[in-house]
């Protein structure tokens, strides 16, 4: 049934309440370290201390009263409303209690913990980190890449690289692109800007893997969401899409074959390092687990900062944000696989209409249906023209009924005394 135009309009004003409430509060700028701290760690072994300020969220939860007050029941509107509603609470929450170990119970609620099981009740992120790190544990790259093919560049030649893909694909609305000091992250993406770490270098898969992941699916998703004049929420960044919008992006690395052994062992070890620090591993002891799959030990300070960041130092209380996207990259990977195979491939488009959960995709499309929602502007090719796509997930279904011993066995036989090649061998 449609909904009727006085819901419609009480749905609109709470949509709003909700973007206020979200907008009034930032998660990874609350959770920022002073650069001393790893200063003191790197030179003199001294265990951060991160200083968390007092954090106001009196905005924020009256703009959730207010949400709260307008909010309706018994439709799929409502209860995607409702559960951005809670999520935003819970974060607020969170981020009153970081440097206490309220702070990971928070957490867990929000973006879960590794050892939790997906649909089937069977598989868990933390398996799949397992496997792909054993799959992934010392394979020479260097051998899976012809010589002169890899190109290192800085942040500035990056850039340079950058600006033209973006241009071609959002045109006057291109992000631009800042080089900044102090980010977490090699890159960081939103509507208006994509920022680069100064200090980063990159290669040129690197290019195809953040247009694809930062500019096609992050920028995209943030643009498209703000041009939706009834529910610009959509085009907000916050807690409860984050692990749909990071596991999409993910998909997106991998679909377009931007992905690679590098970005897929780093995306395991962070799952594997938050279940350390929940069994109870200090700061030390996750660093120590970092320095061996890092370049530096600068790098292994700030994967291990990801984890401990608003938690407890000593251990038993990391951040758990940076499981989501492999996780996410399992909810979206079966979602694609069932869509196809149910024949509606128009809900993959519909996850590019702002940044949600797999949740709301009835939600969503009802309102898509009623012209209350517009269709996304800004796709990556992959989305734009899905015959590719259909064709992967619909052979890949089959493939998974395949019984890979049988033809392991065969084939370990048969290549078992084959000579390296090429220099490719191992």
């Amino acid at each position: 049934m449609r909904l009727s135009d006085q819901d419609f309009e009480r749905a609109v004003s709470v949509g709003q309440s909700l973007n206020a409430a979200a907008g009034s509060i930032r998660i990874l700028k609350s959770l920022i370290w002073e650069p001393h701290l790893a200063d003191a760690f790197l030179s003199q072994g001294r265990m951060p201390n991160p200083e968390y300020p007092d954090i106001d969220i009196s905005d924020c939860l009256a703009h959730l009263s207010n949400a709260k007050s307008e909010m309706g029941k018994d439709d799929p509107v409502w209860d995607w409303l409702a559960r951005q509603a809670l999520s935003i609470e819970t974060t607020a929450y969170m981020l009153k209690a970081r440097g206490t170990a309220g702070f990971f119970d928070l957490s867990a609620k929000l973006y879960g913990v590794p050892t939790e099981t997906l649909m089937d009740k069977k598989t868990r992120v933390l398996d799949m980190a397992r496997h792909m790190d054993d799959a992934l544990d010392g394979l020479d790259i260097e051998k899976l890449v012809v010589d002169g093919f890899e190109i290192e560049m800085s942040a500035s030649e990056f850039a340079q690289r950058m600006r033209p893909e973006l241009e071609e694909h959002f045109g006057d609305r291109a992000p631009k692109i800042e080089i900044v000091s102090n980010l977490s992250a090699r890159a960081v993406a939103g509507s208006k800007r994509i920022r680069l770490s100064k200090t980063a270098v990159f290669s040129n898969r690197d290019v195809m893997q953040l247009i694809q992941h930062e500019a096609l699916v992050h920028a995209a998703t943030s643009l498209n969401g703000k041009s939706q004049k009834n529910f610009p929420l959509l085009g907000r960044a916050h807690a409860y899409t984050t692990e749909i919008q990071e596991g999409l992006a993910v998909f997106a690395e991998m679909i377009s074959g931007a992905m690679d052994p590098v970005r897929f062992r780093r995306l395991s070890d962070r799952v594997l390092a938050i279940q350390m620090s929940i069994d109870g591993a200090d700061f030390k002891e996750v660093f120590d687990f970092y320095v061996d799959r890092c370049d530096s030990r600068e790098v292994a300070f700030e994967n291990t900062r990801r984890v401990f960041r608003g938690g407890l130092i000593s251990g038993g209380a990391p951040f758990t944000k940076d499981m989501v996207y492999l996780n996410g990259l399992l909810r979206v990977h079966n979602y694609m696989r069932t869509v196809v195979k149910l024949h509606r491939a128009d809900l993959i488009r519909l996850l590019f209409v702002g940044k949600l959960d797999l949740e709301d995709v009835p939600a969503l499309a009802r309102l898509a249906s009623e012209d209350r929602l517009e269709s996304p502007e800004f796709m990556p090719p992959w989305a734009k023209d899905l015959r590719f796509m259909v064709s992967y997930l619909g052979y890949s279904s089959f493939l998974n009924q395949v019984k890979m011993p049988g033809f392991q066995a065969y084939y370990q036989d048969l290549l078992a005394d084959v000579p390296d090649i090429w220099g490719f061998g191992g």
